[in-house]
């Protein structure tokens, strides 16, 4: 096999297209038994081809009958990984797996504190006890970039137990690690590092983007290659290293105790069609999109207000290097936070972004497509609300915003608060009490209270202003947040 082919897809082609007598389930029958606005929706082929699992000739036997291992094989190949999984529960299943492979070799991790809160949700799974480190912080924007070298040797220094360090690089925003130097302090204290590099799938295709975290020495990787890749929204690929350090067999038991045995074909036929795609052809549509985005930024910074953070602002505390992809526009200038900018946006321009915070709006930008023609779109739209955004404001001022407050104390493991004695209390009067329950303004999805910390005022108060703005919670038992989940007393 070579990275041209598609051995899993070609597979469920051919086997659709013998038209068996479909005696297995789903219950659509290849479409014959579907509502009719199911067809529309997807189509007769896409529901031809939603063929379930242990088909002989597709999934099961021997390697040479196996295309649905030929197609993972491939795709380790393409990235350079030893073993790599296909994921059908996106990264967050990745970030499960990977805490349940470490959890079989201890109970102690270091964790970036500013991790995907699928992370989070991987740790009271398995039970893990964490130390967190803290990441370097934007503080004029309110963005939090990535964990600097010496913050994780102290880190593991202060625990001595640890198995395993997990750090997120490229963040949301685009921030890249020096998972390089990370990978280097985590191995000298005899601990693998796992990076969640959802956001960092392309990377390892063009030489002109920041380094990718299996290249800079990470022994298993998250990989969400939906995101800017392009397989199939869900679809995503655990990357195991071949560092040696951590058990490819824990982390096949860790992927099988999670993983549906209805697993979807369709998602996992993107990831072999988004694999070829990335491997053959990466480098020169990832050289498009950087050209059409060059001019952007050239066009965005002209505009009165307007500022993009990109590769100027990298080499900053915990900013080693910048994926361009992510366009992400400062529009404090202009008089509005970031939640009305994109809300205007929306429903002006029909533009809708990935994310908006107070103080930015991102844009996120895909390796394949007609990168030229959405920033023939984007400019325009960006310019006209820009221009009457802050209508009547004073042209000097800049939007003021809420600095995220610091995170409460960690009184006991987010296990022991989740799954322990909890009860609701009226959200007013939640302060000073132990969360039971992960509070995160999505998105960007980064927890603000995690279980197991201290409530404060302070952060009660953000998450309310930020639902106000805009932003959306993931986390709270109650979604209007009339109450929160506490650790009973």
């Amino acid at each position: 096999m070579e990275q041209r082919d598609v051995p899993y897809v070609d597979a469920l082609l051919a086997h659709a297209e013998r038209d068996p007598a479909r005696l297995y389930v789903p219950g659509h029958k290849g479409g014959d038994a579907a509502d009719p606005a199911l067809l529309q929706a997807l189509g007769e082929q896409a529901l031809r081809l939603d063929i379930p699992a242990l088909i002989p000739g597709i999934d099961v036997g021997p390697l040479e009958r196996n295309y649905f291992q030929q197609a993972q094989n491939l795709a380790a190949e393409a990235w350079g990984a030893r073993r790599t999984w296909f994921l059908i529960s996106g990264a967050s299943q990745g970030n499960h797996a990977a805490l349940i492979a470490l959890r079989q070799q201890g109970r102690s991790i270091v964790m970036q504190r500013n991790v995907h809160s699928s992370a989070i949700d991987g740790m009271i799974l398995a039970g893990l006890a964490p130390t967190f480190v803290a990441p370097e912080v934007d503080a004029e924007r309110g963005i939090a970039h990535c964990v600097t070298p010496d913050a994780l040797e102290r880190a593991l220094a202060a625990a001595p137990d640890a198995v395993g360090a997990l750090i997120v690089s490229p963040t949301y925003f685009g921030a890249c690690a020096d998972v390089r130097a990370l990978a280097d302090v985590a191995h000298e204290r005899g601990v693998p590092l796992v990076v969640d590099e959802a956001w960092g799938a392309h990377l390892h295709f063009s030489p002109e983007l920041p380094e990718s975290a299996l290249e800079a020495g990470a022994d298993l990787v998250i990989s969400s290659t939906h995101k800017i890749v392009g397989s199939l929204t869900q679809s995503a690929m655990l990357h195991l290293g071949d560092t040696g350090r951590i058990d490819e067999r824990s982390v096949d038991r860790a992927v099988t105790l999670l993983e549906s045995t209805s697993p979807s074909s369709l998602l996992t036929l993107s990831l072999d069609a988004a694999r070829r795609q990335a491997a053959t052809r990466g480098e020169d549509l990832i050289g498009q999109t950087l050209r059409a985005l060059r001019e952007a930024h050239e066009r965005i910074c002209a505009i009165p207000g307007l500022d993009v953070l990109d590769p100027p602002h990298a080499g900053t505390p915990g900013v080693t290097g910048w994926d361009p992809l992510r366009l992400v526009i400062d529009v404090r200038g202009v008089g509005v936070t970031g939640h009305r900018f994109a809300e205007l946006l929306r429903d002006q321009e029909d533009v809708f972004v990935e994310l908006a915070t107070e103080a930015v709006v991102v844009a996120a930008f895909g390796i394949g497509g007609d990168a030229a023609g959405l920033v023939r779109r984007l400019v325009p739209a960006v310019e006209r609300v820009a221009s009457t955004a802050g209508a009547g404001s004073d042209p000097n001022a800049s939007v003021p915003f809420a600095v995220p407050p610091a995170w409460g104390p960690l009184e006991m493991t987010p296990r022991d608060a989740f799954l322990g004695p909890t009860e609701a209390v009226p959200f007013a009067d939640a302060g000073n009490r132990i969360a039971a329950e992960s509070l995160a303004a999505y998105p960007p999805g980064i927890p603000n209270v995690l279980p197991g910390e201290r409530l404060t005022t302070d952060t009660l108060e953000f998450i309310q202003r930020t639902l106000k703005e805009g932003g959306h919670l993931r986390g709270a038992s109650d979604r209007t947040l009339r109450t929160l989940r506490v650790v009973a007393e």
